[in-house]
């Protein structure tokens, strides 16, 4: 009888009953297989892709709790998590995390040498942004890169090296990661402050409603660009419409800065990554 609360204790710790996670890194590195595939690239890679993003998520989350346990206490949305509340010790919490990632690892192995060399790199960075919150002014950079390996991988995978197209998109969609997780720092922002922890929320101050907007704009015009929008077709044209609606909308949540609408903000993120993915995948239909 002791199973299913433990059970319900690793699946409180990896978040899994808030998909928007996971999605938020899935669209882009879809997206990425896509245009390095110029169309599907195969169910072996979208299954290998899909559940390697679960995993890795789920493995962060267990090192970010870890890392941010005696933060988390002090913070409302946080001060009930698995570690942080005590109800699973710290040497468990990184052992799910361990595995989760030789899971994730075993599904990089069924690929190619370049992205199973390129996966070591992932990993670093995932593992160095829990601690980048305590030197980095605006740590959501750091995980602006973590959250945007999927792509460069996904090249790899499908080509069998980076060109410099991978680089260009993964630096647009760092510009989304800067955006979504600055609205998430918001709601967070007050207790923040009392703890000392660094936040491109706390950095921007009084700028940040703007600073976000114009993230959005440089990400969307970065895939635009680099994509060549103008010769993609209307699908394309049609996603990135509804990726910019979406921001307008966004900027209704956020402008008052209250907690309840920066945190819907984010949560939504993940359906205006797909809403380009979608232009994308439909435009080589």
């Amino acid at each position: 009888m002791r199973v299913l609360p433990k059970l319900k204790l690793y699946l409180d710790l990896i978040r899994w009953n808030r998909p928007a996670g996971w999605l938020l890194l899935l669209w882009p590195s879809l997206a990425a297989l896509w245009v390095a595939a110029d169309g599907f690239p195969g169910w072996h890679l979208v299954a290998v892709f899909t559940l390697g993003t679960i995993l890795m998520r789920s493995a962060g989350c267990c090192v970010n709790d870890v890392a941010d346990r005696d933060f988390d206490k002090h913070v409302k949305r946080t001060a009930n998590r698995p570690v942080t509340s005590g109800r699973l010790g710290v040497k468990e919490a990184l052992a799910v995390g361990v595995v989760l990632a030789l899971c994730a690892f075993g599904l990089v192995l069924t690929t190619n040498a370049a992205t199973i060399a390129w996966s070591f790199a992932a990993l670093a960075v995932t593992l160095a942004y829990p601690y980048a919150k305590r030197f980095v002014s605006m740590p959501q950079a750091v995980l602006g890169v973590a959250f945007s390996f999927g792509i460069p991988m996904a090249f790899a995978a499908v080509q069998g090296e980076v060109p410099l197209l991978a680089w260009g998109l993964l630096l647009g969609n760092l510009f989304w990661v800067l955006a979504y997780d600055t609205e998430y720092a918001m709601v967070d922002r007050d207790d923040d402050l009392n703890i000392g922890m660094k936040t491109s929320a706390i950095t921007l101050g009084r700028w940040d409603v703007a600073a976000i907007m114009g993230f959005y704009g440089v990400y969307l015009t970065i895939w635009a660009v680099l994509l060549d929008a103008a010769t993609r077709g209307q699908w394309f044209w049609v996603g990135l419409l509804g990726a910019a609606l979406q921001v307008g909308w966004h900027f209704v949540l956020i402008r008052d800065r209250t907690r309840e609408g920066c945190f819907k903000a984010f949560r939504l993120n993940h359906w205006l990554g797909f809403s380009v993915f979608a232009g994308i995948a439909l435009s080589y239909s």
